[in-house]
């Protein structure tokens, strides 16, 4: 996380204005490894990372008066478990492969609380922030699977999973004049619709509580001001 600040600091010295900033690095860890600075990776680089590098760059994005945030969900949050906090944030136990897949729908389904609380929080700013599904991608997100590049193989001779899909969604939330219009929401790709996210993804007060725990957590690491 100490990386993430230095990095964003970085481009903000540089940058002053930014029109666009895409929150798509993600994994899916199929045991539970933790950061030097006591993290649990998958909460700190699908959910923590992105939410402390936009926090960084909001000056610079405000500058642009037009820029525009865009946060790679999935509907994987749909299998995320019972949310509770700030137990989620700090649980570093160990779990299996079968139950990472509900660590990473909770990363998913934090990254959609945190849209939408942001969305409010910059308001009248001419900053939107969205989020977004990006369906089944064939990207190396599984990779710590033994099987994944002979899978990965197939499916790609079979058309299957074609990332391209995945990556139009994002460059529309980017560039189509629609999406300027509109902030705090989750869309699908393909179609470009919004969708209604899983309980407790659209709870105004679940959002707010999650905001002010992460940035509690990260003030006691030193990563906030």
């Amino acid at each position: 996380m100490k990386d993430v600040k230095r990095i964003g600091n970085e481009i903000k010295a540089n940058y002053p204005k930014i029109d666009v900033l895409v929150n798509n690095a993600g994994l899916h860890g199929f045991e539970q490894r933790v950061t030097s600075e006591g993290f649990a990776e998958m909460i700190a680089v699908n959910y923590l990372a992105p939410w402390l590098l936009t926090h960084t760059l909001l000056q610079p994005l405000m500058n642009s008066k037009n820029a525009r945030i865009v946060n790679v969900a999935s509907e994987a949050s749909r299998n995320h478990g019972e949310l509770k906090l700030p137990e989620d944030l700090i649980d570093t136990s160990a779990f299996t492969a079968r139950g990472s897949s509900m660590i990473y729908g909770k990363t998913k389904l934090l990254n959609i609380m945190f849209t939408e609380e942001l969305g409010r929080q910059l308001d009248g700013t001419g900053v939107a922030v969205n989020a977004l599904n990006p369906g089944f991608n064939v990207t190396g997100l599984g990779r710590e699977l033994g099987f994944s590049s002979i899978l990965a193989k197939i499916l790609n001779t079979l058309h299957i999973g074609d990332p391209r899909k995945g990556a139009d969604i994002i460059i529309r939330l980017a560039t189509e004049p629609q999406y300027q219009a509109v902030t705090g929401g989750y869309f699908n790709v393909g179609t470009g619709r919004p969708i209604v996210p899983a309980y407790p993804g659209g709870d105004i007060v679940m959002q707010r509580q999650l905001w002010s725990t992460t940035t509690e957590l990260l003030r006691q690491k030193g990563l906030m001001e």
